[in-house]
C-alpha cells in the first residue's frame, strides 16, 4: 500500500492489519504501524518495484494533495508515481490494484446532482491536483486486464478527527475570522467520514477482480447544505461558524488573483481561496451511491451526525482544544 501515513491511509492500514492481512506500506517516513515498511518515494521506480514484489493486491493512495504548486510536482507524484505503481504490479504479477482517485477528476465546475462517476477528464478538471489525478486514473484503468484487475475508488471530501485537510483548514480559518460562506451556502454537498472511506477501500480490496475496470464514487450518502456542513464542523471544534457571505463571482475573481500571486512569488503555503475552492463551496455536488454499495457490498458504518459527535469529543480531549 502506498500513502499509509495519511489520515485515510492509516485508517486503511489499521483495518487490514486488524483482520490479519500481511501489509507492506511504502511511504517517505516511518509510520509506526505493525507491518512491513518500505521507505521511499513513489516517483522512484526501483523503490516501487521492490515494494510490490510478493504482493497479492496493491492499494495506491499516495498523492500530492494541494491546491497550488508547480505542475511538475503534481506530475511527478500523481502521474509518474501511478505509472510506476502500474509497472511494478505488472512486473511482480500482482493480480489486483485499487487506485484511490477523486471525484474532482470529472468535475468541470458545474453542479453535480445525484450523478454517477463520469469519466475522468484532464482537460475539464479544475486545478493541477484534479488534472493530474484525472491523468493518473485514466492510466490506471487503462492497465486493467485479465492479468491485472484495476478498480478506481473516488472518496469524496473525507473528514474526521485529526484531519488536516478539510477539517483543519476550516477550523483554522474560522477561528481567525477568515471563513466566509461562498454563495448562498444552500448547495447540497456529499462528504465521507474517514472510517467509512477506509471501510470502503477495504471492501474494494476484496471486490477487486470480480469488479474491475471502472471508477466508483464513495460518500456517506447524506448530502447536506454547504453552510450546514461547515457550521457543524465549526461547532464541533468550538469555533464560531461563518456569518459573512460573498458572491461566487467575487470569490472566483479573488481566487484567480490569489493563484496568480502565489505563482509569481512561488509560495508553498495554502492560499485562503482558489477558483476551485470557490466553485466547490458554491455548487452542489452529491452522488448516487446505489451502484457503489451494491458492487462493493459496503454501507457506511458512521452517520454524519455520529461523525460530528466524534469530532466534538476529539476536540474536547486533552491537547485538541484550539
Amino acid at each position: 500500500m502506498t500513502g499509509g501515513t495519511s489520515r485515510l491511509g492509516g485508517a486503511v492500514v489499521e483495518r487490514l492489519v486488524a483482520r490479519g492481512d500481511e501489509v507492506t506500506v511504502l511511504q517517505r517516513r516511518p509510520s509506526g504501524f505493525d507491518c512491513h515498511e518500505v521507505l521511499g518515494d513513489i516517483a522512484d521506480a526501483t523503490t516501487v518495484s521492490g515494494a510490490a514484489a510478493g504482493q497479492d493486491v496493491v492499494v495506491h493512495l499516495a498523492a500530492k494533495v494541494d491546491v497550488v504548486g508547480p505542475w511538475r510536482d503534481y506530475l511527478e507524484s500523481n502521474v509518474v508515481g501511478t505509472r510506476n505503481v502500474v509497472a511494478a504490479c505488472r512486473a511482480a504479477s500482482v493480480g489486483r490494484m485499487v487506485h484511490v482517485s477523486s471525484p474532482s477528476v470529472a468535475h468541470s465546475g458545474t453542479a453535480l446532482v445525484g450523478t454517477g462517476p463520469a469519466p475522468a477528464d484532464p482537460a475539464g478538471a479544475r486545478g493541477p491536483y484534479a488534472r493530474s489525478k484525472a491523468i493518473a486514473e485514466l492510466d490506471a484503468l487503462a492497465a486493467d486486464s485479465t492479468d491485472l484487475a484495476v478498480l478506481a475508488i473516488r472518496p469524496h471530501l473525507v473528514w474526521g478527527p485529526g484531519d488536516t485537510q478539510l477539517v483543519g483548514r476550516i477550523v483554522e480559518r474560522a477561528a481567525a475570522g477568515r471563513l466566509p460562506l461562498v454563495g448562498s451556502g444552500a448547495g447540497l454537498i456529499d462528504s465521507t467520514y474517514v472510517d467509512n472511506a477506509a471501510a470502503a477501500l477495504v471492501a474494494a480490496v476484496d471486490a477487486c477482480g470480480a469488479v474491475h475496470g471502472e471508477a466508483l464514487v464513495v460518500t456517506n450518502g447524506e448530502p447536506r447544505p454547504a453552510g450546514e456542513l461547515i457550521a457543524r464542523i465549526c461547532t464541533a471544534a468550538g469555533v464560531p461558524a461563518p456569518r459573512r457571505r460573498i458572491p461566487l463571482s467575487v470569490a472566483w475573481s479573488a481566487g484567480a488573483a490569489v493563484e496568480a500571486a502565489w505563482a509569481v512569488t512561488r509560495r508553498r503555503s495554502t492560499p485562503p481561496i482558489t477558483r476551485f475552492l470557490a466553485e466547490q463551496l458554491a455548487t452542489a455536488h452529491w452522488f448516487d451511491q446505489r451502484h457503489t454499495r451494491h458492487v462493493l457490498g459496503w454501507r457506511p458504518e458512521v452517520t454524519l451526525d455520529e461523525g460530528f459527535e466524534r469530532l466534538r469529543t476529539w476536540y474536547a480531549g486533552a491537547g485538541n482544544v484550539l
